[in-house]
Parts: C-alpha cells; sequence; structure tokens
C-alpha cells in the first residue's frame, strides 16, 4: 500500500489532475487504473476494459505506464516487456483511433511517452500525431510546445521546415517564457536554426531565468551550457553563473553527469580549475560504489584523464575486470579516455578492442571515425581491425552527402596506410568540396597531402587526381573568402585552421578578407581576431591598430579572461600599436579586479605574455607569486594535460626570471633553480651540429677553441649560443688553457671542472663578456678582427654562406 501511495505521489501534478477530476458519476476504469501499483496491472486494467476506454483513459494508462518506467534506474527498466505486451498494442490502436478528440496537451504529453517506450518514429501511430501536432502548433501552449520540439529533436528532425516553424513562434513568444526549463528545451531543441540575433536574445532570457531556478536543480543550467555547446559560442557570464550551480551541487553529482559537463567545457575550451578540483574528489569518492558497466564506464571516461597515476592504474585494472560487459557506446567512450591519457595497457586494449569488433555493425559512422583515430592515436597493433575499420569508413564516405562528414571520414582514413586510394572515395570528396567551409577544405587538404606522400606513383604523373583536388580546395577556398560577409562566421571557421596549404595557398586572401571586413571588428570578435593571428603568427599593422583601438574604446565590453587573447599577439608578434600604453592600461584595469576568479594557469600565462611586453603589474606578480595562489596552482596542474601542464610550469619559471631580474623591488625569490638544473639534464647542454661546427670556425678566427665558449648557462638559467671575453683593448681572452674545453661525439660540452663549479670565470679588470644569443651581436668581433677577416672566413664556405651576409 505505501508503495501504491509513493508512486502516486510521484506522478505529475497534471497526472492528478487527471485521477481525481471525475464529474458526476463515479469512472469505475478511472478509479480502477488509480489504484494501480505497476505496469502489469494497467495492462490488465485495458485488456478487461477495452470497449469503454475514452481519451482520458488512455491518455492516462500511457502516462502511467511511462511513469513507472522513469521512476527506475535505466539498468533496470523493462520497457521491451511493455512494448511487446498484446494489450500495449491495443492501447497504441485506441491511440491512434482517437487522435481527433485529444486535447492538445494529451496530445502532445501522449506523443511523448510513447516515444519513450520506445514506439517507432516511422510508426503511424506517431506519425499521425506529429502531423495533428503540426495542424496545431501556433495554438500549442509553451510546455506542450517545448515537449513537442523534444520529441522532434529525438527524431531527428532539428533541421526540418516544421522545427524553423517552432523557432519563429518561440522567437515571437520569448518574452513570455517565465519557466526556466521550458526555455531551456526549447534552446536545444532549436540551436540549429538561430540566427545570432536570436540567440543572444536567448542567451539574455536564459541569464535571466538562471535567477529564478531552485539552487539545487542543475538539470537546467546544464542544458544552458549544452546549447552553447550546440552553437558553438563561448558566453563567460553565463558559463560562470551555470558553473556556480555546478559546485553547489557537486555532491550530488553522480559520474554520468560530472561526465558530461566535462565533456561540454572540453567542447567550449572553458576550462574552469575549481570544478575540475571538485570533480575529481567526487568522482574518487564514487569508485568504490561505480561497479556496474554502465556507472564505471562515466566515472572512467570522467577521472581518467583528471586523476592521479596512481588512480588511473587503478581505473585500468578494474576496467580489465568489466570490459567483457561494456555496451558498445560504452567500449567507445572508454577507448577515447585511453587515447586521452596515452595508455599502454595492452591486454586492456586488446579486451576493449574485442568488444568493439564484436559491435562493430551497431555504430554509426562518426562514431566508426572516433574509435579508428583513438585506436591510431594509441599506436594500437592490430592490422586486421585497421582493416575491417578502412573497409567500413570507406563504405560510409561513399554513402554520405554531408560535407561535414565527408570531412571527418577522410580526415580518418588518411590517417591509415593503404597500398592504393579507392576511386570512390576521391569521387566522393570532390563531390562535396564545393559545399565546404574553411576548416572543411583544410582538413582535406591535410588528407590530401598525407595521400601524396604515400602513393608512389604521384611523382611520375604530376596532373594526377591530386593535384586536381588541390586545385580545386584552393578555387572554393578563395571563393568562399571573397564572397564571405561576415567576420564572426569568417573567424568561427578559420578558427582551427592551419598548416602548409592554407597558409601557402589561403592565409594572403583571408588577410585581405579580414582587411575588408574591419568595420565589422567590434569586442565580440575582438579576442577570436587576434587569437587568429597570434596562431598564424602574421603581423598586419592595419588589422593590429584596429583591434587595438576597439579594445581600449570597450574594454569593458570584453569579457576579462579574454583580454589575454586580446593582448597575446602584441607580445608574440612583438608590435606596439600608436596607443600602446593606453591599451595595455585598459586591460591591466580591466582584469585587476578578477584577478581572483581566473583559473591559476591562464593567469600565469597573461602574466608571461606581459611580462614579453615589459610590463609588470604589482598587483598580478603579488598575486601569483602569493603562497596560497603557488599551492592552488600545484593542485590544477596535476589535473591538466601534460602538454599544457609543461608549458604552464616553463612559463612560469621564465615569468620568476624576468621578474627577478626587470622588478627587483618587489622582492620575489628566485626559487626555479632545481627545475632549471633538471630540465639541463635532461639535454638543454647538448649543441647541435651546426653550432659545433660554427663553434669550430669562430675558435680559429679568435686564435683557438678555447676563446670561445658554446652553449653558455647564465646564472638564471638563460642559454646563450656563444660567448667570448675580450679585454679593455677589446681583445679576445682565453677561458682555460688549450684543450680543457672539449665537445663529445654526442654533442655534449665537457666543461672544466673549475669553471661548472663556479658557473662564470673572473674577469681581468675592464674586460667583458659578449655573449652571442640566436647568432647577435657580432659587433665586437667587427671591432677586434676586422669586417675583412670575417668576411672571408665565412664567405669562403658554403655552410655559412647566410653568417657571412648577417656580419656583412
Amino acid at each position: 500500500m505505501w508503495g501504491t501511495m509513493f508512486r502516486l505521489n510521484c506522478l505529475r501534478p497534471s497526472l492528478r489532475r487527471l485521477l481525481h477530476g471525475a464529474v458526476g458519476s463515479r469512472d469505475q476504469v478511472l478509479e480502477g487504473l488509480q489504484v494501480c501499483s505497476a505496469e502489469d496491472q494497467v495492462l490488465d486494467m485495458v485488456g478487461k476494459n477495452k470497449a469503454k476506454l475514452t481519451v482520458e483513459h488512455v491518455s492516462l494508462a500511457v502516462r502511467m505506464l511511462w511513469e513507472f518506467q522513469k521512476e527506475r534506474p535505466e539498468l533496470l527498466r523493462t520497457v521491451h516487456l511493455i512494448k511487446n505486451h498484446q494489450q500495449f498494442l491495443t492501447l497504441r490502436v485506441l491511440a491512434e483511433n482517437k487522435i481527433a478528440q485529444m486535447d492538445d496537451f494529451t496530445l502532445i504529453d501522449m506523443l511523448y511517452a510513447f516515444l519513450r517506450l520506445n514506439v517507432e518514429p516511422h510508426d503511424s501511430l506517431v506519425q499521425q500525431m506529429v502531423s495533428e501536432a503540426w495542424l496545431r502548433l501556433d495554438r500549442l501552449p509553451m510546455p506542450s510546445l517545448s515537449k513537442f520540439a523534444v520529441v522532434l529533436n529525438d527524431q531527428h528532425l532539428q533541421s526540418s521546415p516544421l522545427m524553423g516553424h517552432i523557432t519563429s513562434i518561440l522567437d515571437q513568444r520569448l518574452s513570455s517564457i517565465d519557466d526556466a526549463r521550458i526555455l531551456t528545451a526549447l534552446m536545444i531543441s532549436v540551436s540549429s536554426l538561430v540566427s545570432t540575433r536570436l540567440r543572444d536574445a536567448l542567451i539574455s532570457r536564459a541569464e535571466y531565468l538562471l535567477h529564478t531556478i531552485d539552487p539545487l536543480n542543475y538539470n537546467t543550467p546544464r542544458r544552458m551550457v549544452q546549447f552553447l555547446r550546440n552553437v558553438k559560442y563561448i558566453h563567460r557570464p553565463l558559463l560562470e553563473k551555470c558553473n556556480e550551480i555546478f559546485l553547489r551541487n557537486i555532491p550530488r553529482l553522480d559520474a554520468e553527469n560530472i561526465s558530461l559537463i566535462l565533456g561540454l567545457y572540453q567542447s567550449l575550451q572553458f576550462n574552469n580549475c575549481d570544478f575540475r578540483l571538485a570533480a575529481k574528489e567526487r568522482l574518487t569518492e564514487l569508485i568504490d560504489t561505480s561497479t556496474d558497466p554502465f556507472s564505471f564506464s562515466k566515472l572512467f571516461v570522467a577521472l581518467a584523464p583528471i586523476g592521479s597515476p596512481e588512480i588511473r592504474e587503478r581505473l585500468e585494472n578494474t576496467t580489465l575486470l568489466v570490459a567483457d560487459e561494456f555496451s558498445a557506446q560504452q567500449a567507445l567512450a572508454v577507448t577515447e579516455a585511453l587515447e586521452e591519457i596515452q595508455s599502454r595497457n595492452l591486454s586492456l586494449l586488446n579486451k576493449i578492442a574485442s568488444v568493439i569488433q564484436k559491435n562493430l555493425h551497431a555504430y554509426k559512422s562518426v562514431e566508426v571515425a572516433r574509435i579508428t583515430q583513438a585506436l591510431f592515436l594509441l599506436h594500437y597493433q592490430n592490422p586486421e581491425l585497421f582493416a575491417t575499420l578502412r573497409k567500413v569508413l570507406a563504405s560510409f564516405l561513399q554513402r554520405s552527402f554531408y560535407p561535414y562528414e565527408v570531412t571527418m571520414l577522410t580526415r580518418v582514413l588518411s590517417m591509415l596506410p593503404s597500398p592504393r586510394l579507392d576511386e570512390g572515395v576521391v569521387s566522393r570528396v570532390d563531390d562535396v568540396i564545393a559545399q565546404c567551409n574553411l576548416s572543411e577544405l583544410n582538413t582535406i587538404s591535410f588528407a590530401v597531402a598525407k595521400w601524396i606522400r604515400n602513393d608512389p606513383s604521384y611523382r611520375h604523373n604530376t596532373h594526377s587526381r591530386y593535384v586536381r583536388l588541390l586545385q580545386r580546395l584552393s578555387h572554393f577556398g578563395h571563393e568562399r573568402l571573397q564572397t564571405a560577409d561576415r567576420l564572426d562566421l569568417v573567424l568561427e571557421e578559420l578558427k582551427y585552421v592551419s598548416g602548409e596549404w592554407f597558409e601557402e595557398m589561403l592565409l594572403e586572401e583571408t588577410i585581405v578578407t579580414l582587411k575588408r571586413m574591419m568595420d565589422q571588428i567590434n569586442p565580440t570578435t575582438v579576442p577570436d581576431l587576434a587569437f587568429f593571428l597570434t596562431r598564424t603568427n602574421h603581423l598586419y599593422p592595419p588589422l593590429m591598430d584596429r583591434i587595438a583601438s576597439v579594445a581600449t574604446e570597450h574594454i569593458n565590453k570584453i569579457h576579462f579572461s579574454a583580454t589575454y587573447a586580446t593582448l597575446l599577439p602584441f607580445s608574440v608578434l612583438n608590435y606596439e600599436p600608436v596607443n600602446a600604453d593606453e591599451l595595455y592600461d585598459a586591460c591591466i584595469k580591466r582584469f585587476t579586479p578578477h584577478i581572483s576568479s581566473f583559473d591559476p594557469h591562464l593567469l600565469v600565462l597573461l602574466a608571461y605574455s606581459l611580462a614579453v611586453a615589459d610590463r609588470f603589474p604589482e598587483e598580478l606578480i603579488r598575486e601569483i607569486f602569493s603562497i596560497d595562489f603557488l599551492g592552488k596552482l600545484d593542485c590544477q596542474l596535476e589535473s591538466l594535460p601534460d602538454a599544457l601542464n609543461m608549458r604552464t610550469r616553463q612559463r612560469l619559471m621564465e615569468l620568476n626570471r624576468a621578474v627577478c631580474l626587470e622588478c627587483p623591488e618587489f622582492q620575489v625569490p628566485w626559487f626555479h633553480e632545481r627545475y632549471c638544473q633538471q630540465l639541463q639534464r635532461k639535454g638543454n647542454g647538448s649543441v647541435s651540429p651546426v653550432q659545433q661546427q660554427i663553434h669550430k670556425m669562430l675558435g680559429e678566427v679568435l686564435g683557438g677553441i678555447n676563446f670561445v665558449q658554446a652553449a653558455v648557462t647564465t646564472p638564471y638559467f638563460y642559454t646563450v649560443d656563444f660567448e667570448c671575453k675580450v679585454d679593455k683593448h677589446l681583445k679576445p681572452l682565453s677561458y682555460s688553457e688549450p684543450g680543457t674545453l672539449q665537445i663529445s661525439d654526442r654533442g655534449k660540452v665537457l666543461w672544466d671542472s673549475s669553471s661548472l663549479e663556479s658557473g662564470q670565470d673572473e674577469l681581468p679588470a675592464g674586460a667583458q663578456r659578449s655573449p652571442t644569443l640566436n647568432g647577435t651581436p657580432w659587433s665586437f668581433l667587427h671591432t677586434t678582427l676586422g669586417r675583412n677577416i670575417l668576411e672571408r672566413k665565412f664567405w669562403d664556405d658554403p655552410f655559412f654562406f647566410p653568417l657571412a651576409l648577417f656580419i656583412r
């Protein structure tokens, strides 16, 4: 009895209204349904009262069946048993016959429930209900419209005319929506059709409604983040507000939800240190309770990339025990996580590969591509599996007409070795090139370049299919740039574009296009444009000046964390605009009040870029070199990918060095001595063959190899290519007795013991050191030996011809 009452209390308010909605005479069928406590009882009631069932009875029965299922964990649901029950077929027939009698709410609610009970979208019942809902679309209340949009999205109709109609209605009625749950369901459903204006309006409304939701409700903000992922737009204010709600709910989040949120953040390149650390702690707590394949696979995917080596080993050992029970999707997710952590557990890889091979027929094209890429990047050796994957990928590609899908499959196919390229693959790529965006064209160019390298026949046929493909790629790339009229869309396509083909064929045309659109540079596009110029390492002063001007004037409209991307090209490209001081002052003033809100690693990178530009804001420097900050940075670095971890540590060392040298008044200690020594032991003391030859020739010029040192390390571990000492008359001085300084066969400098201990030799009075970093300066040599001697020495040797030009 208590179980019955509990289930009835869980029913939606609308369902309770139906349960108590009898007016006048008693409705025995309704009362009978009311007291049902399980699916079989509902279905028995349907079977005994077929002739008496009204629309209300059918609606109630269908919704009760779904409510009972929804209460259970996914693994314990019995939808397949309901679907195959004879009386469920009765309900479907009755529902189809009574569609015209249903009110709007009942129609949409029943459609939703039937689909959740796995009635196929192509079933006549579903198709007739969808058609009826379309006829009533303009009058549907917003809750029903929202649920109908979810139904269409689940049926992959997100780009249909019907969804376009819903998008138009949403645009008109947006201001009347006061329920965040209704709004977010609509946002996700129409995300592929929204304009920039509607996108911004939806985000604004979502921000407003976010303050009205229960702080324990984390599903609504998760859907908001999912919308941002779908539209590929990083709106940091909304992301940060959603992140605050996630952090408050960390103790209540399970592995599945944490995995979802981390995946969304990764797609948006939004890296929040506080959430990652909290998620890591929470996931570690869940290890012992995540024992079934479903929950454990979610845990593995979320925790393995951010866990310690010990946790990773523990997770891999457990995965070995449960891998045989993984579904196709779980095996895919675990494979990608193994690639992310670069696992070398061959036994585990073999087991996962076995599960994948067994379920290969169940995967879609995108999933086969993801599997192939992950296994390839893991250097997994299984020629038979890769041959099968290649065959499946080629089959998918030759049947596809979607540019994004053809591009993705082409890229993954080009990774795999092949004696010859299937003509059907080249033909399909050629067919879709005209529809590709700049990013897709660039991706195909990488694939073609790999095919050229792997095909020996290319050298004997310069007018081959590859050349024609490259010519068409270039043609459509130029055409797309020349016809583009919106800067934000161009920057979106250029976000991940790189490589030789782009630099040689499209970079110049891209700069022309960006110059043509300079009047569209605004606070929203400034960070993306600045990032593009940094990534391509291309200096174009008019664009840089425009960025500086817009950023200075509208700095308060640029998110404080975006000041890093905005300033980066000026540091990296060593360019100072006319208003350089105003630009840096405005950006420093913008981010300073929010220093504590930055992710630690991003704050280090920001401070380093400012240091390169000879800017050392005191508040920023003191924050970074505080004990609390460095402790937080250490914790964050443990959860970052290895490459970003190493880069951040290197930048912190270089920032520490710069502050010690440039700002001694800050009294920041030099604490990277051991770190630099470790780097030096790993190979920093090696001398390249080119340096060895230059070292030898400089020795001949200066009077002996003991008059010049190579790969000299300064007290703060700057590495100087060569160093000479000259006396007060600018004559070279010897470092040690001839023969003491040698270079080993491996290119290591073999220093004498005294120089190793002291680090630097004592200089006579009036003498000075003259370092050359990357080949400069050489002025002391000009003065000491004369220009003509140097020119003759280096000019006669073709290897050093560029050096002779430099001296000249």
